[in-house]
C-alpha cells in the first residue's frame, strides 16, 4: 500500500480548561487554506456553544472514527479531525484507518453564539488529554470555544512546539472522494423520532463479532425501524452495524434519525445514518461492507478519465467561495457549462479534497483538504492501469465493440445507452456496482481522445 507522511504542526496542543468566566476549549489548528491562503495556524472561531455537552460528545465521536479501524484492528490509525469554516457553521470532518466509516459533525448557525466563522480548512489537534477532559464534561455551564489561536500573531514564531506525523494511505484519501460520491446518489429513505432513534440504535451488536458477515437490512415500518432477512422492496442496507457505535455517545441528546442510502437492488450497499441534536448533525456514512473500504468503489473513475473533467474543474474551482451550499445549477449558470459537466467537475474536485457533500442540504460544500490529495489520482490502481492500456494502444475499437488486449488475453468491451461492460472477471463480480474495469476505462479514454499521459506525472 503507498504511503506518504502528513506532518501536523500545532503551536501547542489542544486544551481544555477553567476560567472566571467558565470553560474554555481551545483547538488548535495545523496548517491549512483559506480565501487569503495557505496559513500554518488558520483561526476560524471564536465564541459560545450553545450546547457545550453535546458538542463535546459529538466532537469525540468524530475522533473515535478516526482512530478507529473496524476492519483488520490489529493495525493502529489516527489522524487528526479536519474542520472547515463555511460562514455560518463548523464542520468537523475524519475517516476510519480501515477507509470504511466517514464521519462529520456539523455544528449548524443556531449551535454557535458568536462572530461568524471564518472561511478555510484545516486539522485540528485532539489529544488524549484533551479527548479525557471532554469526556468529563457533565452539565451546560457556558464553554467558550476558540478554534485556532489565541492571538494570531502566534503564527510567526520560529517553529511549532508540537508536531504529529502520521502514515496517510493513498486509499485513505481516494476514501474521501468516494464517500462524497456515494451521497450524491443517496435519498432520505426514513426518518424515526427521538425514542425510536435511541431503541434502535441501542439494539445494534456493538463488538466486531459480526464484521465479517454479509450486509444486513432493514426495513421502515411506521416510525422505527425493524430488521428483514433480505433486500425486499424499501429495505436499507446495513454493513456492519457495529460501526456505527460511535453514535452511542449522543443518544440522549438526539432528536431524531434520519437514514439515507440508493434504492436497494439486492446487492450491498453504503448508507449513511444521521443524528439530528439541538445545533447540530453527527453523520456518519458506512462502506458497502465492513471488509471493504471506500477507496475501490470506482465512483470517481469516469470523472477522471476525461480532459473534459479536467478542465471544467479547473474553470468551476474559481467559482468556489467556501460557500456552505454548493447548487450545480448556480455553477451551470455561471460557468456557461451544461449541468452534467458541472456535476462530473464537481466529482473530480472531490477526488481533490476540495468538495463535500451534505445530505441533510442534499448540496454540496466547499472545503480543501489540507494534504496532497492530487496523490490519490496519481496512483488509483484502476485509472494507472487504463492510462497504461491506452497509452500502449491496446484499444481497438469496433462501433459500439472495442478490443482491449491486456495481459495474455484480449478483452471486449460494449456500450449500451452510455453504459460499458466488459467479458472482464471484475465485471463479471460486480457488474458495474464498483465502477468502471479497467478495460472499460481505457476504451471510455480513447473514445474520447483523452490525454491518456495525464496521470504520468
Amino acid at each position: 500500500m503507498t504511503r506518504s507522511v502528513q506532518a501536523l504542526a500545532y503551536s501547542r496542543p489542544s486544551v481544555l480548561k477553567s476560567s472566571q468566566a467558565g470553560q474554555l476549549l481551545g483547538l488548535e489548528t495545523a496548517g491549512g487554506l483559506t480565501p487569503r491562503g495557505a496559513e500554518p495556524h488558520p483561526r476560524f472561531f471564536e465564541g459560545f456553544l450553545t450546547s457545550p455537552r453535546i458538542a463535546a460528545r459529538g466532537l469525540l465521536a468524530v475522533a473515535d472514527v478516526a482512530a478507529a479501524r473496524y476492519y483488520q484492528r490489529t493495525l493502529l490509525s489516527s489522524l487528526d479531525p479536519v474542520v472547515t469554516g463555511n460562514g455560518d457553521r463548523l464542520r468537523f470532518e475524519s475517516f476510519s484507518g480501515c477507509c470504511g466509516v466517514y464521519a462529520r459533525l456539523d455544528v449548524l448557525r443556531e449551535g454557535l453564539d458568536g462572530a461568524e466563522t471564518g472561511h478555510g480548512t484545516t486539522n485540528v489537534d485532539v489529544n488524549n488529554p484533551l479527548r479525557e477532559a471532554l469526556s468529563r464534561i457533565a452539565g451546560d455551564d457556558p464553554l467558550h470555544l476558540r478554534v485556532g489561536p489565541q492571538e494570531m500573531a502566534v503564527t510567526t514564531l520560529d517553529g511549532p512546539v508540537v508536531e504529529k506525523k502520521v502514515p496517510l494511505p493513498d486509499r485513505w484519501l481516494r476514501g474521501f472522494a468516494e464517500a462524497q460520491v456515494a451521497s450524491a446518489a443517496f435519498d432520505l429513505r426514513a426518518e424515526l423520532p427521538a425514542a425510536e432513534a435511541v431503541r434502535f440504535l441501542r439494539s445494534l451488536p456493538r463488538s466486531s463479532g459480526s464484521a465479517s458477515r454479509g450486509a444486513q437490512w432493514v426495513l421502515p415500518a411506521g416510525k422505527t425501524l425493524r430488521p428483514t432477512t433480505r433486500p425486499t422492496a424499501g429495505a436499507i442496507c446495513l454493513p456492519g452495524p457495529q460501526r456505527l457505535v460511535s453514535l452511542q455517545r449522543i443518544l440522549r441528546h438526539a432528536t431524531a434519525l434520519r437514514v439515507y442510502g440508493p434504492v436497494a437492488d439486492g446487492a450491498a450497499a453504503a448508507s449513511a445514518w444521521e443524528v439530528v441534536l439541538p445545533g447540530m448533525r453527527l453523520t456518519l456514512t458506512l462502506s458497502p461492507e465492513a471488509s471493504r473500504g471506500f477507496s475501490g468503489e470506482g465512483g470517481v473513475l469516469e470523472a477522471l478519465a476525461t480532459d473534459d473533467a479536467a478542465a471544467d474543474a479547473e474553470l468551476i474551482s474559481v467559482l468556489l467561495a467556501w460557500e456552505p451550499r454548493i447548487e450545480p445549477a448556480d455553477l451551470a449558470e455561471q460557468s456557461g457549462l451544461p449541468v452534467q459537466r458541472v456535476r462530473a467537475a464537481l466529482v473530480r474536485l472531490g477526488t481533490a479534497g476540495r468538495v463535500g457533500y451534505d445530505l441533510a442540504d442534499a448540496a454540496y460544500f466547499h472545503r480543501e483538504l489540507p494534504y496532497d490529495a492530487d496523490r490519490a489520482e496519481r496512483h488509483n490502481p484502476r485509472l494507472v492501469a487504463a492510462r497504461q492500456l491506452a497509452e500502449s494502444g491496446s484499444v481497438v475499437l469496433d462501433g459500439d465493440l472495442a478490443a482491449v488486449a491486456s495481459g495474455d488475453h484480449s478483452y471486449q468491451v460494449r456500450e449500451r445507452a452510455g453504459a460499458l461492460s466488459c467479458t472482464c472477471q471484475w465485471w463479471a463480480d460486480y457488474r458495474g456496482r464498483r465502477g468502471p474495469c479497467k478495460h472499460a476505462l481505457a476504451v471510455r479514454m480513447t473514445r474520447r481522445g483523452a490525454t491518456v499521459t495525464a496521470g504520468a506525472r
